[in-house]
């Protein structure tokens, strides 16, 4: 089949033994690619950052490590594609030679790790609430990662297209949270790359809420078994205490009555459901409005309304469910200052809105410096 195609290379779906991959790449004379090595390969042409570079070297030697012995010992019995040089070593002088790498490798690892942990102290010191973005490949995080920041990342139908984290500050009902884009899980991620990956993965672990991005347009079996594979990876870097809201995106590709009817089955899964067009930006505010309630418990804000009978009622209800600070009326405006939980302060905007005032978030500082 290979050579009535003309093909260059073979890969496989699943993980393949060096004997078998040796063997195949003799009977073809061809390069013969297993599940990882594809992984693998997409994962190099990905990655942008010198932690994402180093991550997937390190998963490249401790593969090597794993298999040295054999692929030297198949080696000398001839080279095969993908054997190319191995036979002129001994197995224990490559073994020590693959050793080095990874141990140069670790230490570079390492101070990276010291940058990233330094930057986590700053922002724990700061004080700010923290998200992370976390989901299956492809399922839209950094789309939504751009909706709640506006900070540009690369996005497109790829696999893989953010290999590292990024942390930026939003603005959420006037006070400033930070959220981080973390890499994409996979169905039967090799153990070798979540090694290699799980101080990026870690990042989950820190947060004060973790949105897990699902791409509710496919197939409900495709779903449930996506949503499991993150979940059990969450489960794997020990995040699961961490409060999890499931997110829902892609709801413009699907009808009502198909979205009504994956949010039913889904509910067995998860209590907190949220259906969001991150590319649209549809029910942004929704999702805004929850993360705020459970991160944020009160938000400063001020609104400026005409002076009518049904403004000062109004009032009356913004003293029962707010902390008023201040009240200051004009001829023919009054102005109100208050503190409430971002659930009211919502409410209070829209009746605002419908009696022809204004509504304002008092913002913090939002530090738009830090970055890593």
């Amino acid at each position: 089949m290979a050579s009535e195609l003309g093909a260059e290379k073979i890969i496989f779906g699943e993980e393949l033994k060096v004997t078998q991959i040796y063997n195949l790449a003799k009977l073809t004379g061809l390069e013969i690619i297993d599940r990882f090595q594809l992984i693998l390969e997409i994962f190099q042409r990905r990655a942008s950052t010198k932690e994402a570079k180093l991550q997937i070297e390190l998963a490249r030697w401790r593969y090597e490590l794993a298999h040295a012995r054999e692929k030297v010992r198949l080696a000398k019995m001839g080279e095969q594609p993908g054997f190319m040089g191995l036979g002129k070593y001994e197995v224990d002088v490559y073994r020590e030679t693959v050793k080095r790498q990874v141990s140069s490798i670790q230490e570079k690892l390492k101070r990276v790790r010291k940058t990233r942990e330094l930057h986590r102290r700053r922002r724990r010191k700061i004080g700010f609430p923290t998200v992370s973005l976390a989901g299956y490949t492809n399922s839209g995080k950094s789309t939504l990662f751009k909706a709640l920041t506006g900070e540009n990342v690369p996005i497109d139908r790829s696999l893989f297209t953010t290999l590292s984290t990024t942390t930026r500050v939003t603005n959420l009902f006037g006070e400033p949270v930070l959220v981080t884009d973390t890499v994409g899980f996979i169905d039967r991620l090799p153990l070798t790359l979540v090694e290699a990956f799980r101080s990026t993965l870690e990042e989950t672990i820190f947060a004060d809420l973790i949105l897990l991005v699902v791409d509710v347009s496919e197939s409900f079996d495709d779903i449930e078994r996506k949503m499991k594979c993150c979940l059990d990876t969450l489960r794997e870097i020990g995040a699961l205490g961490v409060p999890i809201f499931t997110v829902l995106n892609k709801i413009d590709l699907l009808s009502d009555e198909e979205l009504e009817s994956k949010i039913r089955k889904l509910r067995k899964h998860s209590s907190n459901l949220i259906p969001i067009s991150a590319l649209y930006r549809r029910n942004l505010d929704m999702l805004k409005v929850k993360m705020a309630n459970l991160l944020i418990k009160h938000v400063k804000s001020s609104i400026i309304m005409p002076i009518s009978e049904e403004s000062l009622s109004f009032l009356s209800w913004i003293y029962d469910h707010a902390n008023v600070f201040k009240v200051a009326y004009g001829k023919k405006h009054l102005k109100v200052s208050f503190s409430a939980r971002p659930v009211i302060a919502e409410k209070i905007r829209h009746g605002v809105k419908n009696l022809g005032g204004a509504f304002k978030y008092e913002a913090r500082d939002l530090y738009p410096q830090i970055k890593s």
